[in-house]
């Protein structure tokens, strides 16, 4: 029966790791509408208005963030809009990581290192996560040559 617990405790860590690089994505709407909703709330919206008004600015965050990645030109712009994505999914993995590795290792150096590499990891899977959504800029040449 322990073996059994120690399994499931395991899949459970790799369910749960999986899950913050599948969200990673979506911190910063989460957090706009986490911010906007309690903002919500504490102006008299009640707790189903603060929720409902969350949920829809978190829906509005990562519909303009998707826009603006599809239709924005510059590399560069699209780099910074790429960035105010993966910020807070640094963040995020950072304190996820960190919570993980500070119940399995005494160490604070190491769990400092363990947390900056979950951190990278998780920066890297939403940067390339956050660019697979935007897709590729239409270049605007079509099928027809010009005379």
């Amino acid at each position: 029966m322990i073996v059994i617990g120690i399994i499931a405790s395991i899949a459970a860590i790799c369910v749960l790791c999986c899950l913050l690089f599948y969200l990673a994505v979506y911190a910063l709407p989460l957090f706009a509408g986490v911010t906007v909703g309690v903002w919500a709330y504490g102006t008299g919206a009640g707790w189903l208005g603060g929720i409902a008004v969350g949920f829809v600015a978190g829906l509005v965050t990562l519909g303009v963030g998707h826009l603006l990645l599809a239709f924005v030109k510059p590399l560069w712009l699209r780099l910074v809009i790429a960035i105010a994505f993966v910020a807070p999914a640094v963040i995020a993995g950072y304190h996820a990581t960190h919570g993980i590795v500070k119940h399995t290792m005494p160490s604070e150096t190491w769990q400092m290192i363990f947390s900056v590499i979950g951190a990278i990891a998780v920066g890297v899977t939403a940067f390339v996560r956050v660019t697979t959504l935007a897709g590729t800029a239409p270049s605007g040449q079509g099928g027809m040559a010009r005379a």
